[in-house]
């Protein structure tokens, strides 16, 4: 059957019309839960004591560096690995011992796993004829997949003849056909060019919001969670170290792992001299002694005096002026401020990085600025500036 004819198929009377593929989609959607998961591989440990909920409909994306256990977390939830111990639900299913074929999920892998002999339409299709739907209702849902993801014209092409953004896009189509509760995503996008990958993170969360899909990612790249997620999970060591916001995560990090993997934070660790409540905001103002600096102050909650912590400021958060002058002179209380030297001036496109090391300790230390600010100053390598920071955004790390 040609295209045409399968087109014509699609929009007829008897086919399934967008609105029903969108709302069996919708209403497929599952959350996920897991209980006190673990996964041993003999003596070692991937995945340690996980607990962790997804909600239906949502988009979140497991993220953290090779090795952490993200996804070993992904294939159990799929039925790919066996759970050692715990509970994965799969709505209100408990899919312990349910093979992976009859979970209603799908898996996108990142090599995508088209059958190279096969055409288009024969691979989006393969899925349907595994289940044993009808051949009109497949030719109806391989039809609207095929127009989701705008290939339509291309159903007869052997996917070995795609490029790879075509076949990314048929691999989501058969991910898709099947209605799966959950789908879930391998690092989907790691074989692309860089501006590829940022066209097709825009389609998979359009496409995820269309249809009010849950979708659950594996990916190691923060940019790519952050701009996909309503909720981002951080792993390290095979255990969940921050589950939140993409917005809440930037903002507040809850440990220094989490700090250092979103890159680019500058990290003080020192010993806790002092906590006091501020009135103003809920929180603590904590005062950290840092060897060779001396106390910085941050936001937090109430901790032990002489605890080991950390806290953290991002670049862009940070006012530089050149060195010296009266503020540096005469500190107000509670005032950050190092004496740092510039190293390297990295103009990016718009924005401008600014490596630094600090005077007494040697510490490294990163100041971003929007470039055309930059640009109205005349600060150069090799010179001595003063760089500052409010305590209310210096964020405390008790771990």
């Amino acid at each position: 059957m040609t295209i045409d004819a399968r087109k014509t198929l699609v929009n007829g009377a008897t086919a399934l019309q967008a609105t029903d593929i969108q709302h069996a989609l919708a209403n497929a959607a599952a959350g996920v839960s897991l209980r006190q998961v673990t996964k041993k591989y003999g003596p070692v440990t991937a995945v340690e004591n996980v607990t962790l909920d997804i909600p239906a409909g949502s988009y979140c994306c497991l993220l953290g560096p090779s090795g952490c256990g993200k996804t070993t977390v992904l294939r159990m939830i799929a039925g790919h690995e066996e759970i050692t111990s715990g509970d994965v639900l799969i709505g209100d299913r408990r899919v312990n011992n349910i093979p992976a074929a009859k979970r209603n999920t799908s898996m996108m892998f990142q090599s995508y796993a088209l059958f190279p002999h096969m055409t288009v339409w024969q691979n989006i299709e393969f899925g349907l004829e595994m289940q044993n739907i009808s051949a009109q209702e497949r030719k109806a849902r391989v039809g609207e997949m095929l127009e989701l993801v705008g290939l339509s014209h291309l159903g007869d092409r052997k996917s070995s003849q795609l490029s790879g953004g075509q076949q990314q896009r048929i691999a989501l189509a058969r991910s898709l056909v099947t209605r799966p509760q959950v789908l879930m995503l391998d690092e989907p996008l790691s074989a692309l060019d860089e501006n590829l990958r940022v066209q097709m993170r825009t389609e998979l969360r359009r496409i995820q919001k269309q249809f009010g899909m849950t979708f659950v990612q594996v990916t190691h790249h923060t940019e790519e969670a952050f701009s996909l997620s309503d909720r981002v999970v951080v792993m390290s060591q095979g255990r969940l170290d921050q589950v939140a916001t993409p917005a809440e995560m930037f903002r507040l990090p809850a440990s220094q792992f989490v700090a250092k993997f979103m890159g680019d934070n500058n990290i003080f660790q020192g010993k806790v001299l002092h906590c006091a409540p501020d009135p103003g905001t809920g929180m603590d103002v904590i005062e950290l002694g840092v060897e060779g600096i001396g106390s910085l102050y941050s936001r937090g909650y109430a901790v032990p005096v002489g605890s080991m912590a950390a806290c953290s400021i991002r670049p862009d958060l940070m006012q530089i002026e050149p060195y010296p002058n009266a503020a540096s002179e005469k500190p107000t209380p509670r005032a950050n401020h190092i004496t740092a030297r510039i190293v390297s001036i990295e103009m990016t496109g718009y924005v401008t990085r600014v490596v630094l090391m600090e005077e007494k300790t040697g510490k490294e230390l990163l100041y971003k600025s929007p470039t055309t600010a930059w640009e109205t100053g005349s600060y150069a390598e090799g010179q001595l500036v003063t760089l500052r920071w409010s305590e209310g955004n210096c964020v405390f790390l008790p771990h």
